[in-house]
């Protein structure tokens, strides 16, 4: 008789088939689909109304509608004509990818069409329409009422088209998407996904099409287009630029800098030049203390307003300064240690993206309840929310660039100029975020060679650092070709830390740990997982990461190291490696780990008390 567990194990594979056989659904009604695992946030999913939260925190207008809902899609062919005033045969909850349950699909597709009508306010008429996705991967076309308005590559960029002369005067206008998706059979820049996924090479479901929101707004002719807002702590001042698109004769900026209610500080100049605004006894902004100034920002032609947008910005600096024999990464010009989990972002029911802004917010907090100052988003970009919510609460980000050519045998070229598009698009997108503290461009190997085999590492440093001088490079995470390039050399050691040395660069161990613990119940294929090593039981969990501190702490000391990445957060599909289950479920004692974490941060005051680090009180 089949156990129960080997019964499982078949059922999902064949789950796992369906999702990657492309197959067409012939059901006209939409209902969520059932993965392997859910998490609690699943059932707060909402149809007619998916994150609902305004999707860009840093530049919000009042004016908008959510796009976000059931729209109709079809899978597509190569050379297929758009689908014009045709209605669609599916049903997809969008913004959640075609992979994932959340979307009712959960089927992959290299190619899909998407389709939906909306109305524009009436009180919109007199003013300019523009259409925002948040992410669309990889390769989008859009249609407004049957007119293209061109192709965009790029798989974690903003999209953002003015779609006012394609409008019609009638009630619904026609927005259709054709996305097309290689995956790993090309050389774009696609972090760990790979169809179909393999649990045992640490890749997972690929994300096809729409999977961050989508959403409409009304600008004048001339309206803010970008901020870039630089703290500039030693010179208690902050640096703000407001771009501008269209035509407004001589418009003037007006910049207010509130404390809460209060209005500590004003600049005012013209758009497109950077202005400074002095920010008199600033409060820093760190973990411990995520202080954030809010940013009122009007832009006006003589006494007509034209646009206004709320904003908010954090006064902190980041540095690598010599501290002895050592370089060291400081924060605000004090020696910060940096320990943060490997974070990479996948959910089992919305594969890239969360269920709802409160999911998101929870992987955020729970780091910060663990005792972690710090984050590696790993191989992926974001939406804007999660960097609010890392803003907000508090904690370090290092920021990989999403890879190339992630571990697959006889891969194809890398897409060069592709891939430093959009490294430089992450860099500005996520600019203005004072969580963001590191870019890491490459990780073990991944992407870093061209066609030719020329090492891209300087090349990419040089338009990182020309891009964002105030921030910290990890250039090579791993440093498996000896590139000496960068602020940070780290390289990576499983599964317990390895002590790292340099004179000349900020060091830290950039990946640690697998330690795995599989959690019935709670497993995304039941005894099949996958980690550096196995336990069997939550003390030997604890214990194991323990003996790791105390190993990081002798090399703090000893070698000056800054920082190290714990793998990793969440167990992700078969990888059983994570302090959380995939559905987000802790496997360990969170206040112990949290002490345990403290003290290693925060190692000179436990050396003032003459407490053991790594120990925890009785």
């Amino acid at each position: 008789m089949m156990n129960k567990h080997k019964l499982q194990f078949f059922k999902t594979c064949a789950l796992l088939s369906i999702l990657f056989a492309g197959t067409e659904s012939s059901a006209q009604e939409w209902a969520m689909k059932k993965a392997p695992l859910m998490t609690k946030w699943a059932k707060d999913v909402s149809v007619t109304n998916p994150l609902p939260e305004y999707p860009r925190p840093q530049m919000v207008r009042k004016d908008w509608l959510n796009l976000n809902g059931l729209w109709e899609y079809k899978s597509g062919k190569i050379n297929d004509k758009a689908p014009l005033g045709e209605t669609l045969p599916g049903k997809i909850l969008v913004p959640y990818p075609v992979e994932s349950a959340l979307s009712g699909v959960m089927k992959h597709h290299d190619r899909l069409w998407y389709r939906r009508l909306f109305t524009v306010p009436t009180q919109w008429k007199a003013k300019n329409i523009i259409l925002h996705f948040g992410a669309i991967d990889w390769e989008s076309e859009v249609f407004i009422n049957g007119r293209s308005l061109g192709k965009h590559q790029g798989g974690y960029d903003e999209i953002t088209l003015d779609i006012t002369p394609y409008l019609q005067d009638k009630k619904e206008q026609e927005v259709i998407v054709r996305v097309y998706d290689p995956t790993e059979s090309a050389g774009q820049p696609r972090g760990k996904q790979e169809n179909p996924p393999h649990g045992n090479l640490i890749m997972y479901t690929p994300v096809t099409g729409i999977w961050q929101t989508v959403w409409i707004e009304p600008v004048q002719n001339c309206s803010i287009s970008k901020l870039r807002i630089t703290p500039d702590v030693d010179g208690n001042r902050l640096k703000l630029r407001v771009d501008t698109t269209g035509m407004g004769g001589n418009v003037t900026v007006t910049a207010l800098v509130k404390d809460g209610k209060n209005i500590i500080s004003k600049g005012t100049g013209k758009a497109g030049i950077e202005l400074i605004i002095p920010i008199k006894h600033a409060k820093l902004w760190s973990p411990d203390s995520p202080f954030l100034y809010d940013l009122q920002i009007e832009l006006k032609s003589g006494s007509k307003n034209l646009d206004a947008v709320d904003s908010y910005f954090g006064m902190r600096k980041i540095s690598v300064e010599q501290v002895g024999d050592h370089k060291k990464i400081f924060l605000n010009n004090k020696f910060v240690y940096n320990l943060g989990f490997l974070d990479q972002g996948f959910w089992p029911d919305g594969v890239y993206t969360a269920p709802t802004d409160e999911a998101l917010k929870f992987d955020v907090q729970i780091q910060k309840d663990f005792g972690y100052n710090m984050v590696r988003k790993h191989i992926k970009v974001e939406p804007q929310r999660w960097y609010y919510w890392a803003d907000k609460l508090g904690i370090l980000v290092w920021q990989d660039m999403p890879s190339a050519n992630s571990y697959k045998h006889n891969p194809p070229a890398v897409d060069t100029l592709q891939y430093r598009k959009e490294l430089e698009r992450m860099v500005e997108s996520r600019y203005n975020s004072p969580s963001v503290v590191c870019w890491i461009l490459f990780n073990e190997t991944q992407g870093q060679k061209a066609k030719d085999g020329t090492n891209l590492t300087q090349r990419m440093f040089d338009v990182v650092r020309a891009k964002d001088p105030t921030r910290l490079i990890n250039a090579a995470s791993d440093n498996i070709y000896k590139d000496y390039i960068g602020d940070i050399l780290d390289y990576h050691s499983y599964p317990g830390p390895k002590s790292i040395e340099s004179k000349t660069m900020a060091t830290a161990c950039g990946e640690f740990g697998s330690i795995g613990l599989s959690v019935k119940d709670h497993e995304w294929v039941p005894d099949s997982g996958v980690s550096m090593i196995m336990l069997k039981t939550k003390k030997a969990l604890e214990d194991t990461y323990e003996g790791y501190i105390n190993k990081l702490a002798e090399f703090k000391s000893a070698n000056g190291m800054s920082g190290a990445v714990f793998t990793q957060l969440t167990d992700v599909e078969q990888e059983v490696n994570g302090f959380l289950t995939y559905d987000r479920v802790s496997k360990v004692d969170i206040a112990k780990i949290k002490v345990i974490n403290e003290r290693l941060i925060r190692q000179d005051q436990i050396r003032e008390n003459s407490l053991p680090v790594g120990s925890v009180p009785k």
